[in-house]
């Protein structure tokens, strides 16, 4: 399918800002990387948040070197989504969500948060137990607008997909649609549905299928990420946008295959194929380069 797809109805960033060393030129403090991300692309989704609830101040800082119209996903803290299997750094849960709830008040008071992404792990099936986890972390959340990611295929198998899709409506959860690996019970499919009206997300892992499972390996989410989409699996997901944005009103596309650094490069390739002006990364100079 070909055709335009406007910039506010379809925006189109990366997992991070810190790694795309292609992006900025040699020796671009770490301070000023998101101030020149923002030049290529409208959204990011923040990290850093998942491994440490990060500091207000911080937050405001990235709202101040960003333009007005940029766009934020905050990652949701491990710990609020069971990675760190009953580890608690917190007194208390209450403590940790309220750590929370301060560290992004000033993103979501400028305008510029979409969603805070709570992606649970593989381990986190379709349960009563965990529905109930969901609806509690919901509550917690109140009016911050909280995306799903699931791992763990049952959520989508046949004998729940639409429960699960049903239920995600009902709560108010964004969906955060998948491209990854199809590599067993640690992986859900592509499942392109909408649950709210206003905003979907969707996020490339790429497809890495012998890679997905090695969290035994020291660098194994290196290994995860490396991949690079051709053309072809890229204009499946045109077509898959234009399928979802008659269910919802934007979508948030946030490429996440960064170890090989091919993610900034697919990112400006499919913003190319969805009809929108891209600023071209600018080629490093090879001081050993000889000239003809």
């Amino acid at each position: 399918m070909n055709g335009r797809f406007e910039s506010d109805n379809v925006i189109v960033g990366l997992a991070g800002w810190g790694d795309h060393n292609e992006l900025y030129p040699p020796g671009t403090p770490s301070k000023d990387r998101l101030t020149q991300y923002s030049e290529f692309f409208p959204v990011v989704e923040v990290d850093s948040s998942f491994y440490a609830i990060q500091s207000p101040d911080r937050s405001a800082r990235w709202v101040a070197d960003t333009p007005a119209s940029f766009r934020f996903v905050v990652k949701a803290y491990q710990g609020m989504t069971g990675h760190q299997r009953g580890k608690m750094p917190f007194e208390s849960t209450d403590a940790m969500y309220a750590a929370f709830h301060e560290s992004i008040k000033p993103i979501k008071e400028s305008g510029k948060l979409i969603a805070a992404l709570f992606q649970y792990p593989p381990w986190f099936d379709c349960t009563k137990e965990n529905v109930s986890l969901l609806r509690e972390t919901k509550r917690r959340m109140g009016d911050v607008p909280c995306a799903l990611e699931f791992r763990h295929q049952s959520w989508f198998s046949p004998a729940y997909r639409d429960k699960t899709l049903a239920f995600m409506k009902e709560q108010g959860w964004i969906h955060s649609v998948c491209d990854e690996p199809q590599a067993g019970s640690g992986s859900i499919p592509t499942v392109l549905a909408a649950t709210t009206g206003d905003v979907t997300i969707v996020r490339m892992h790429g497809r890495n299928v012998a890679g997905w499972n090695q969290s035994g390996s020291p660098n194994w989410r290196e290994i995860r990420y490396l991949y690079q989409y051709n053309g072809e699996e890229l204009a499946e997901w045109v077509n898959g946008i234009a399928l979802l944005l008659k269910e919802t009103k934007q979508i948030c596309v946030l490429f996440n295959n960064n170890s090989g650094g091919h993610a900034a490069g697919n990112a400006k390739q499919f913003m190319r194929m969805l009809g929108q002006t891209t600023r071209e990364i600018p080629r490093q100079l090879d001081l050993f380069q000889t000239e003809d």
